[in-house]
């Protein structure tokens, strides 16, 4: 991997696509070693066609039709009733949403994006500054990295063949806390900026049920996917087929939104965010396996162990490895490539693989929102039509709300275990 590596890396900064990055450089490991292009093609090909993997189209089919079916709206609207009365208001509403959010789409980006271009023009016309609105827009984002069905947890969890029920399970704490950091942060910043409630008092009782009760079929969605996958009705890949399902019925029978035309776009629109991302699931096997191959999670192991062999110093030295690596790398990419390497040395010192899941993912989801290639930086700066300077500087408050759940994760693991042992019982590492 000594030149695959380093082909990988160049080719990124010359601005090639990442899939193909990581395809000619699974390429160049297979022409140095000398190994069968057969041997290529089949790991290119049996990534891909994992059953479990198939839950990430089916997820980003599903949430992609849960935006235009109108699930998306009423939970925006139910958002928006909990934090009027909130300083930075409609800051808050993003929180709020994402995390609501976190069960129907699974992807940061997707969902960062989504939030700038509903909630933007609003922020601006309230007078937020562009930067501040992209950064909490973005930042926010980072909540479904969590919360389940993540795209993030279900590949780590296929190639770590670590329980996706205990992955989702798990994020429930780390996400609702994340979201109550960043609503903390969003509070001091915008009382700093002058950026006042909307409405004078809370929103009453019976007005908040009655959004929920408007909103009932937008909020079943989470609570029936954990129901379903944890008493065994549907494995983690049937609940993304479930999810297409249970969006077609809302939208055409209940909300009645969803008709021919918009379902032909958005399934045009998956088609293209699914092929991308299944592309560079395709080619990241033939990179895993040089990773096998030379042997690198052993070398590695050794490493940090002659460091120390402490496992909250070690978890700190990977936190802070996945941090960098997010800034330069698609967090897929990362999961795919890192977890078979990473994950070994955490369970050979006594680190969760559950609790070294959301830490990971965490981290390397930040990647999204920090240069110098984070998508969701730049995605809504521009929505937003700001810099991507400003949005950083705007967004220190809430960097610093996501990096403080990834330390209580690190220093608490016991609690971001609560749940899954709770529902499935304790497990050995």
């Amino acid at each position: 991997m000594e030149f695959a590596i380093p082909v990988f890396l160049i080719f990124l900064v010359l601005g090639m696509p990442v899939a193909f990055s990581i395809g000619l450089s699974g390429l160049t490991f297979f022409l140095v070693r000398d190994l069968p292009m057969s041997v290529l093609v089949q790991k290119s090909i049996s990534t891909s066609q994992s059953f479990t993997m198939l839950a990430i189209p089916l997820f980003i089919f599903a949430g992609n039709l849960m935006n235009s079916s109108g699930i998306t709206s009423r939970l925006m609207k139910l958002a928006s009733v909990l934090t009027g009365h909130m300083y930075g208001n409609i800051g808050q509403v993003s929180c709020v949403l994402s995390t609501l959010m976190g069960g129907v789409s699974g992807s940061a980006v997707a969902d960062a994006a989504m939030q700038s271009r509903i909630l933007g023009p609003e922020m601006t016309r309230l007078g937020y500054a562009k930067g501040w609105s992209a950064a909490v827009n973005g930042l926010s984002g980072l909540i479904v990295a969590t919360i389940p069905p993540s795209m993030g947890l279900i590949i780590y969890g296929t190639v770590g063949e670590v329980s996706i029920g205990r992955l989702f399970m798990a994020g429930w704490l780390p996400g609702i806390l994340m979201m109550v950091f960043l609503m903390i942060a969003c509070t001091i910043s915008a009382r700093k900026f002058g950026y006042k409630p909307e409405r004078k008092e809370r929103a009453s009782l019976k007005e908040i049920l009655s959004t929920m009760t408007a909103g009932f079929w937008a909020l079943m969605f989470p609570v029936m996917l954990i129901v379903l996958i944890r008493f065994g009705i549907v494995s983690p890949t049937e609940s993304g087929a479930f999810a297409v399902a249970y969006a077609l019925f809302v939208g055409v029978f209940v909300y009645k939104e969803l008709d021919k035309e918009t379902f032909i776009t958005t399934v045009k629109d998956s088609v293209k965010d699914i092929t991308v991302i299944t592309i560079i699931l395709a080619f990241s096997g033939t990179f895993g396996y040089g990773v096998v191959y030379d042997d690198i999670t052993t070398k590695l192991a050794t490493t940090l162990m002659g460091i120390s062999d402490n496992p909250t110093i070690l978890l700190a030295l990977v936190v802070f490895f996945l941090l960098g690596c997010g800034m330069f790398m698609e967090t897929t990419v990362i999961a795919l490539i890192l977890t078979p390497i990473l994950l070994p040395v955490m369970k050979s010192v006594g680190v969760d693989p559950v609790v070294f899941g959301m830490i990971m993912m965490t981290c390397v989801t930040f990647g999204v929102m920090t240069p110098p290639v984070g998508t969701a930086l730049y995605t809504t700066s521009d929505i937003m039509g700001c810099s991507v300077e400003e949005t950083v500087k705007y967004g220190y408050p809430f960097y610093i709300a996501v990096l403080l759940v990834v330390v209580f994760m690190v220093f608490f693991q016991d609690a971001v275990l609560f749940l899954p042992n709770l529902v499935y019982g304790a497990s050995a590492l």
